[in-house]
């Protein structure tokens, strides 16, 4: 198989890579650039935990493969903090106890920075229809929507 070679801005970083053409673009990000907080639950994008910003807009990244993703610019969970400093919605995840095993956590955290994008002050609604895309095993979703209720909150102050 032949590699094809890919330009990314990921994390506000300029990222090149080879991979085949099959790979998806959860893989590339895992394996190539070792950003591990993608993760991948199920295999048929039910689950969102794959989820990732491209060219600002959420999307879940193993229904993409690595080579339609050539010139986007991405933001994974890794590139949410600035330096030590966490994003609202990570250090609300943490507060409220929004995450048991942790294993959505980066899908659900992603997911909600487009929607406090487009719901600034999300009602209860806003908030689960937000995060419909997105499964979790352990919670129950309570504290995920306090999470993200409070990182709206912070953001809007």
């Amino acid at each position: 198989m032949s590699l094809v070679t890919v330009n990314l801005t990921v994390n506000q970083s300029a990222r090149t890579f080879e991979v085949e053409e099959r790979t998806l673009l959860a893989d590339a990000l895992r394996d190539e650039l070792g950003l591990t907080g993608t993760h991948i639950g199920c295999d048929t994008s039910q689950c969102g935990c794959c989820t990732i910003t491209m060219n600002g807009d959420s999307v879940k990244s193993c229904t993409l493969l690595a080579v339609q993703a050539e010139g986007a610019d991405i933001t994974t969970i890794e590139g949410l903090a600035d330096g030590d400093k966490l994003h609202p919605l990570q250090t609300a995840f943490s507060a409220c106890h929004g995450l048991q095993c942790g294993f959505c956590t980066p899908g659900m955290i992603m997911a909600s920075v487009e929607l406090l994008k487009q719901h600034p002050d999300p009602s209860d609604e806003q908030i689960r229809e937000g995060l419909s895309g997105n499964l979790c095993r352990c919670t129950g979703y309570t504290n995920i929507e306090a999470a993200v209720r409070a990182a709206a909150e912070a953001m809007r102050n």
